[in-house]
């Protein structure tokens, strides 16, 4: 874990009043008298892709807002499995959990080189307590976070290994916003799916050849979706 940095507070704070994504994170509704009670430092952290930003169970020092790249939420079962139960893109929130009980419910990993703000718990607590604007927007974030854990548990943990692969597959094209879709490692989506690597790679591979989609990189994590509809299957 990065420890809080001091002199990074009015840097952090002034980013905070000139974010560019700030529609989309905790601080939107904010206004300059709630900006002034902001006494803790906010830090801007970065992450290279594989790094870990902390572990299930460990105490919390804050929560993160996501500004670029994507996060995977991770859970270990009691036989050792490991499971991605959610993956966070720019604009959610990290770790509200722990505003709660004061520990994060998940591991949380970079998926890409991602870009955060960590906010330490009591900046969060004091304007809650003192900003009905925060407070208001922690309860839409909150809420919003259950649904999609929700639907995210409803459409890739249930159906045929074809049904989930393109559930997913339709997800991650709806979130790129243009005609693209950014996928993962193999392990990582079978991870989501509850499904074996190898079963992943042959209904990638079956799309591919089906032209629904074609790959834009070596690796097999970026493609063009040139048939979306085909991904709506039930």
């Amino acid at each position: 874990m990065i420890p809080l940095q001091v002199e990074s507070a009015w840097r952090g704070t002034s980013d905070c009043r000139n974010c560019g994504i700030r529609d989309m994170v905790l601080f939107a509704d904010l206004n300059e008298q709630d900006f002034n009670l902001i006494h803790a430092p906010i830090d801007d952290l970065v992450y290279q892709a594989g790094q870990v930003l902390y572990e299930e169970s460990a105490t919390a020092l804050g929560v993160f807002t996501l500004r670029k790249g994507m996060l995977k939420l991770v859970r270990f079962t009691a036989d050792g499995r490991v499971r991605v139960v959610r993956v966070l893109f720019p604009g959610d929130v990290v770790g509200l959990e722990a505003l709660a009980t004061g520990r994060y419910d998940s591991q949380a990993v970079a998926l890409s080189e991602v870009s955060l703000c960590r906010i330490p718990l009591a900046v969060i607590h004091q304007l809650g307590a003192n900003s009905p604007r925060l407070h208001r927007k922690l309860m839409e974030k909150w809420q919003n976070a259950l649904k999609l854990a929700d639907d995210w548990v409803a459409e890739l943990n249930f159906g045929s290994a074809r049904q989930r692969v393109h559930h997913f597959i339709r997800k991650m094209h709806e979130v790129s916003g243009d005609s693209t879709a950014t996928l993962f490692g193999r392990d990582d989506m079978g991870a989501m799916m509850d499904l074996k690597l190898e079963t992943v790679s042959r209904e990638v591979t079956a799309l591919v050849r089906a032209g629904v989609m074609s790959p834009i990189d070596k690796h097999g994590r970026h493609y063009k979706v040139l048939q979306p509809e085909l991904l709506q299957e039930k």
